[in-house]
C-alpha cells in the first residue's frame, strides 16, 4: 500500500493536477478570506468554506477524482490490478489516501489564515474584537472532512467508467444534488401516498441497479419483492409516519448540513463519525467494484 500511496502523490507533483488543485483551492479560499475578513472587517473566519464550498464540489472534487482509477481503465492497466500481488484493498487505499494528502496539504496552508486574521486584528481593534480559534479551526476541520467523504465518492464514480469527462461530469452532477438535497427535498410533496409511491419505484430501482451488479436476477428478485411487501406492511400499519419522511431523511443524510455545527465551533461527534462512514462506505464499494470486475 506504500508503494502505491507514493507513486499516487507523487504523479500528482511531477504533473500539474496537484499543483493546480492546490493553487486553485488556495485562491478560492484567499478570495472568499480577502473579500469577508480583510475588505469587511470580520473576525469570523467560518464564511469562508461556505463560499468556496460549491466550487470546491462541483469543480475541484470531480477534476481531482476523474482520472484516479478511469484512466486506468481506459488504458487497460488495470488489468495490473487484478494480476498484482498487492491487494485490491490496499491499492485503492493507497489511492485515497494519496488524494487525502494532496488535500490536507492545501488545507495546511489554509489553517494559517485565522492566525494571520488574528495578528491583522490586533493591530487595528480598538474594542474586544478577537478571532474565534474554535470556531475558525473547527470550520476547517469539518471542511477536511466533507472533503474526505466527497473524494470518496468522487473515487467510487471514476470506477464506474473509461472515460474521465464521464467520471467528472456525473461527479459534478451527483455532489450538486447533495448539496441542494435538503432545499429540493421541501419542493417534493410531504403526503404519505407521494412517499408510499416514491419508496416503491425506488425500491424497484435499487432492485434492477443490484441486478446489474450482482448478474443474478433470482436474487435481486428477490430483495425486490421482500422490500416491497416490507414497505406495503409498514405503510398500513403506521400510514402517518410516512408524512414528510423523504424530507426528514434527505435532511439526515445531507453531507453538507452536517457541516454547519462546525461552523458554529461545536464539536459534533455525530458529524465526525457520518463523514468518516461515508468514505469508509464509498472505499469499500469502490474496493468490490474493482473486485468484481477482476473476478469477471
Amino acid at each position: 500500500m506504500l508503494a502505491v500511496y507514493k507513486k499516487e502523490l507523487k504523479s500528482y507533483f511531477t504533473s500539474v493536477i496537484g499543483w493546480v488543485f492546490i493553487a486553485f483551492f488556495l485562491i478560492l479560499v484567499g478570495l472568499y478570506f480577502m473579500v469577508y475578513n480583510l475588505m469587511n472587517g470580520y473576525t469570523d473566519f467560518s464564511p469562508v468554506f461556505s463560499g468556496v464550498e460549491l466550487f470546491f464540489i462541483l469543480l475541484l472534487v470531480p477534476v481531482l477524482t476523474m482520472r484516479i482509477i478511469a484512466e486506468e481503465n481506459r488504458q487497460k492497466t488495470d488489468q495490473l490490478l487484478y494480476t498484482s500481488p498487492v491487494s485490491i484493498t490496499k491499492i485503492i487505499l493507497g489511492k485515497y489516501l494519496a488524494l487525502i494528502t494532496l488535500f490536507g496539504i492545501a488545507m495546511l496552508v489554509v489553517c494559517l489564515y485565522p492566525l494571520i486574521l488574528s495578528g491583522l486584528v490586533k493591530q487595528v481593534a480598538t474594542g474586544t474584537e478577537a478571532v474565534d480559534f474554535a470556531i475558525a479551526y473547527g470550520s476547517i476541520l469539518g471542511f477536511f472532512l466533507l472533503g474526505a467523504a466527497y473524494i470518496a465518492i468522487g473515487m467510487f464514480i471514476s470506477s464506474l467508467t473509461e472515460s474521465q469527462v464521464i467520471a467528472a461530469v456525473a461527479s459534478g452532477v451527483i455532489m450538486i444534488f447533495t448539496y441542494l438535497m435538503t432545499s429540493l427535498a421541501g419542493l417534493l410533496p410531504s403526503g404519505h401516498t407521494f412517499v408510499f409511491w416514491f419508496l416503491a419505484v425506488l425500491i424497484l430501482v435499487l432492485s434492477v441497479g443490484l441486478y446489474y451488479w450482482i448478474h443474478n436476477g433470482w436474487l435481486a428478485g428477490i430483495i425486490g419483492v421482500l422490500a416491497e411487501a416490507a414497505l406495503v406492511i409498514l405503510f398500513l400499519l403506521k400510514t402517518e409516519s410516512f408524512d414528510g419522511l423523504i424530507g426528514n431523511v434527505l435532511s439526515q443524510i445531507s453531507i453538507t448540513d452536517r457541516y454547519q455545527n462546525f461552523t458554529y465551533g461545536i464539536f459534533d461527534v455525530s458529524a465526525l463519525v457520518y463523514y468518516i462512514s461515508v468514505a469508509f462506505l464509498f472505499v469499500f464499494i469502490t474496493i468490490q467494484r474493482i473486485k468484481k470486475k477482476r473476478f469477471n
